[in-house]
């Protein structure tokens, strides 16, 4: 089979098409300990709740309407306008509907923002996404239509007491010239529930604005909703930012339903590429979200159910960890958001690509770190000795997988 560039590109495999079909295959093996994928924890209180609003819908009609109907390719009007209302309101951007465009998931999303400011431009030159932090979201890397697409920097590494550690932008190390089209950052991060601070967001905005480049920030996991983020931080956004939010980590990721802030110009750019590509967002995702808007649960719901949900978990797993691995070279990265600990086997003799292997023969999923780290200009030895884990499960699948990460990484210090 003859195919194209575009082709050749987007049919191999990549670390985010290994993690969904192991996401898949797990779910296929009741036996299988999943701590690997990105699916968000079923929450009682959020199930009890989502099952309300679709009998509503299912009641009075407007369920079977938004199956019926295609919405324009900005998305929904009605739920476009709620959220519109909701930011103005609670935190006082001056927005409007015509900064706000749904997408059929972040996914989506961001393969429009990439390739809308990195590339190949009509003048010949190219430019690419700066990440001022690797590790970065794993989703990212294979997103861009040309090669090269991303470039990163190595955090500073800040020890913390109890064996845990922080990432921090290394400010003196980043250059931004013309070959930068924006710039990019995950607000928790995923993998390593890492939160930008306050004066981190304020200097990436002043950088931004200086080079006439968009900031683009994913709020997936963050402030305001899903609020899955244990930090004292402030929602963020001006019109040279691009805020990317979801229903997904609400609890509804098969709904598939992307936001987008921004400037008019931005969100009439993106509605056009929506149009051509994917006809229009999906409407479940907004008859759904309409209602948590406008009766303000989503705020709510997301302070009060989804953050200490995560919170408690994070902490169950912090202790089950330290119990099971000793070895004083087996650091954790603080966790401060998202749903995942990163975990560092300092001085691992074998890369975290045959540590996952392993652990996969005796029925555990993990992430290996090696794919978070696109874009640096160099190898770096720590991208070997870090994974990633999902501490969503219950304490029993916990335990489990725990004591067998355990086991597989006493053996290899031993090696």
């Amino acid at each position: 089979m003859r195919i194209s560039k575009f082709g050749n590109k987007f049919t191999q495999h990549s670390g985010i098409t290994q993690l969904m079909d192991d996401l898949n295959d797990g779910l296929r093996n009741p036996d299988t300990v999943m701590l690997g994928g990105g699916n968000p924890a079923t929450i009682p209180e959020m199930q009890k709740h989502f099952e309300q609003i679709a009998k509503t819908l299912l009641d009075d009609g407007r369920l079977i309407t938004s199956m019926s109907n295609y919405d324009g390719p900005q998305g929904k009007n009605e739920f476009i306008d709620a959220l519109a209302s909701l930011f103005k309101t609670h935190f006082g951007w001056e927005i409007s509907s015509k900064n706000i465009m749904l997408t059929n998931g972040s996914q989506s999303a961001f393969f429009y923002l990439f390739n809308l400011f990195a590339g190949e431009y009509a003048d010949g030159s190219t430019k690419k996404i700066l990440l001022p932090l690797a590790p970065e979201y794993i989703g990212y890397g294979d997103a861009g239509i040309s090669p090269d697409m991303f470039i990163s920097y190595k955090p500073d590494i800040s020890p913390l007491t109890d064996g845990q550690f922080k990432y921090h932008i290394d400010f003196d190390a980043i250059t931004v010239d013309d070959s930068i089209g924006a710039i990019c950052a995950s607000r928790p991060t995923n993998p390593t529930g890492n939160v930008l601070t306050d004066e981190e967001i304020c200097n990436l905005d002043q950088l931004a604005q200086a080079h006439q480049i968009p900031l683009i920030i994913d709020n997936a996991y963050g402030v305001p909703f899903p609020n899955i983020i244990f930090e004292d931080v402030k929602p963020f956004w001006n019109s040279n930012t691009i805020l990317c939010s979801s229903l997904s980590k609400l609890g509804l990721p098969g709904l598939r339903c992307g936001i987008i802030i921004a400037e008019e110009k931005i969100i009439t750019a993106l509605s056009n590429l929506n149009g051509i590509i994917s006809l229009s967002p999906g409407s479940l995702g907004p008859a759904v979200g309409l209602e948590l808007v406008k009766s303000g649960q989503i705020l709510s719901l997301s302070e009060t159910v989804i953050k200490p949900f995560y919170r408690e978990k994070a902490q169950l797993s912090l202790t089950l960890l330290r119990k099971s691995i000793t070895d004083t070279r087996f650091k954790i990265h603080k966790p401060e958001g998202a749903m995942f600990l990163w975990l560092w086997f300092e001085g691992l003799p074998i890369t975290t690509k045959e540590l996952y292997q392993r652990l996969k023969k005796k029925g555990l999923l993990i992430v290996p770190g090696e794919y978070f780290f696109f874009g640096l200009e160099e190898q770096w030895k720590h991208s070997e000795e870090c994974i990633r884990m999902n501490y969503v499960q219950d304490e029993e699948t916990m335990r489990k997988g725990i004591a067998i990460l355990a086991d597989e990484v006493n053996k290899a210090y031993l090696e």
